[in-house]
């Protein structure tokens, strides 16, 4: 009895032995989710809704890590523990270390493999890695993957151990500023509008069994006008045999299905009456997938899709109007950086995640511009769930300095190496095809201002025929050419109609900046700025509502959508509508509604 006793005791403690192990690292501000973080339950949530399956295993938590210098081998002895996935230099990571860009980051960690999944293949995915991963499984090369902004996954199933546990490492190279690499707003030495670097896994680390043959990808295509809704899947050791079922559902009603053989998409015809997606009516219907060879089932995958319609079209007065479901819809939202204080691009939970969207939508906008950062696949979902628009930005890169300044408007175009097009192009277009199905997006913005913009035309056409789907700002506020579906003016801090295309959108990309300092949710207290700075709530508030009637007074001259910057404080950057620990809104939150409404509504009938 004694012994027993003694073993619920070790097995009580055990948990809070491994939570006692980490702690977030240094003094920066926090959320008020950085204390509900458990190393033990990291972020639990199944990582890509788009595509879910029922069977699969968290691999976030405690890891081992090392930093070494670049090149030199693997060590058996590690330098301690860190939380994946927060980056080494998040507070989160239990680290707070920096990386350069002649050292290499090395995670290692046991797994092991369920025993109800012997038989199947077995897939290691990570959802974002800053920025070259090179992987093994107990000591077997796995594979290598570049970008830091998307998802990745390997086939480990012929590594893997017969029996006990298994050895996954992981090696991680970031130059950060010093290579030519997309990283949005990461510098070496943050400043101003630059940011902390963000090294190595920052989004889950999972794995899934899954058939030989089983479903790698959905490409979901809506088509309002014809009512049709077309889902490709990408097969894995696809065979002319496998069929390819999708049946649509209203909640737990079954509406449509239909079937395909030969990799060719499945085109399903919807009711005459379906229901369309808005911000003001966010409908999503249910998709379930399944592969089936020789007649029996060996996948499925639960998703989502809306119907829904993003176009331009020349209204009474001759402007050219954004449209959403062939009507003209005024788009009105803040930009959106995505950083957290305590997890740098990780968001502590996903009740934080949703928070800033749920925000934004209590705040009276329809629209978010992800500025220059790719999200979590949740944050996403969480923008279809809520109805809210979103502009994805490429996040920008390249070594040159000079591409980095608001001063080079110029309208002289720059060049790449050919290594830094090659991985330009690679990364947008892998951006581009993982967030593809998200019905939230409505616009594809290539590039920032001047920063790293190159061959404008060719890259605004490319997208547009990569995606014909959405729109096309091909430069927001940056060298301005007569291409895509936009015109994209950046005027701070308050609005003006500075230049106006007869022929395409367009629109205030970027405007205020009003700047509040809160003492006590201060990233750096005695460095701080904003374009405009303000000594109280209700002053703040009263440019805000200045700078929104201007906005809505230049609607009917010609903006088509406007970008208010921004959703909240970054580090030193202190003009958010919410403080940079998300503790404090800063502004009037119903006032700010009223007049938010006013303009996304402008455009109404």
């Amino acid at each position: 009895m004694k012994n027993i006793f003694l073993l619920m005791f070790i097995l009580i403690l055990t948990p809070f032995k491994v939570a006692a192990q980490w702690k977030p690292a240094g003094d920066k501000i926090k959320t008020e989710w950085a204390s509900k973080v458990n190393p033990e339950n990291v972020l639990p949530e199944y990582p890509r809704p788009i595509m879910e399956r029922n069977e699969w295993q968290n691999l976030n938590g405690l890891w081992k890590y090392a930093v070494i210098n670049k090149g030199d081998i693997i060590p058996k002895v590690m330098n301690g523990d860190i939380l994946v996935p927060f980056a080494i230099e998040s507070s989160l990571s239990g680290v707070a270390k920096r990386v350069n860009e002649n050292q290499e980051l090395i995670y290692k960690r046991s797994f092991s493999v369920p025993s109800k999944w012997k038989g199947e293949n077995i897939l290691l995915h990570f959802g974002a890695v800053d920025w070259k991963a090179d992987v093994w499984v107990n000591g077997i090369k796995v594979g290598v993957h570049t970008g830091g902004f998307t998802p990745f996954s390997f086939d480990i199933t012929k590594a893997l151990s017969s029996k006990g546990n298994n050895e996954l490492v992981v090696k991680v190279w970031d130059p950060t500023d010093k290579g030519y690499q997309p990283r949005g707003k990461q510098v070496t030495n943050p400043s101003g509008i630059w940011y902390t670097p963000v090294t190595g896994i920052w989004q889950t680390v999972w794995m899934e069994p899954v058939n030989k043959n089983h479903i790698e990808n959905l490409h979901i295509t809506p088509d309002i006008d014809n009512k049709i809704l077309t889902v490709d899947a990408q097969i894995a050791n696809n065979s002319s045999n496998a069929l390819l079922q999708v049946s649509v559902y209203d909640g737990d009603k079954l509406i449509a299905s239909s079937k395909s053989i030969n990799s060719q998409p499945v085109e399903i015809a919807m009711p005459e009456h379906m229901k369309l997606w808005s911000p003001d009516s966010p409908f999503l219907y249910t998709l379930k997938v399944s592969l089936i060879k020789d007649g029996k089932v060996v996948d499925n995958v639960n998703s989502y899709a809306a119907m829904r319609k993003y176009s331009t079209k020349r209204d009474n007065s001759g402007i050219v109007r954004m449209e959403l479901n062939n009507k003209a819809l005024f788009q009105y939202g803040p930009l959106d950086q995505g950083w957290w204080p305590d997890g740098l691009y990780t968001a502590p939970t996903d009740d934080a995640l949703v928070y800033d969207i749920k925000k934004t939508k209590d705040f009276g906008f329809n629209m978010i511009r992800k500025h220059i950062k790719v999200e979590p696949a949740r944050w996403y979902t969480h923008c279809d769930k809520l109805g809210i628009i979103v502009w994805q930005d490429m996040p920008s890169g390249d070594k040159n300095p000079e591409w980095q300044m608001h001063k080079y408007f110029d309208g002289v175009e720059r060049k790449r190496s050919a290594e830094s097009e090659a991985c330009y192009r690679k990364e947008w277009k892998e951006i581009m095809d993982c967030l593809y199905s998200y019905p939230c997006i409505g616009t594809w913005v290539p590039f920032n201002e001047a920063w790293g913009q190159f061959k404008c035309q060719e890259i605004a056409e490319w997208t547009k025929q990569h995606d014909p789907t959405r729109l096309v700002n091909p430069a927001s506020g940056g060298n301005h050419y007569p291409c895509g579906d936009i015109l994209d003016i950046h005027k701070y801090p308050h609005p003006e109609l500075l230049l106006y295309d007869a022929n395409r959108a367009t629109v205030l990309g970027e405007f205020g900046g009003i700047g509040l300092v809160l003492k006590n949710h201060l990233w750096e207290p005695n460095r701080n700025w904003g374009y405009v700075q303000f000594n109280s709530t209700k002053e703040a508030t009263d440019e805000y509502v200045k700078y929104a009637n201007m906005l809505y007074d230049l609607i009917g001259k010609g903006y088509s959508a406007g970008v208010y910057t921004q959703t909240t404080d970054v580090e030193v950057e202190v003009n958010g509508l919410m403080t940079y620990d998300r503790k404090v809104i800063k502004l009037d939150e119903k006032i700010v509604r009223e007049i938010n409404f006013k303009v996304c509504n402008s455009l109404s009938k």
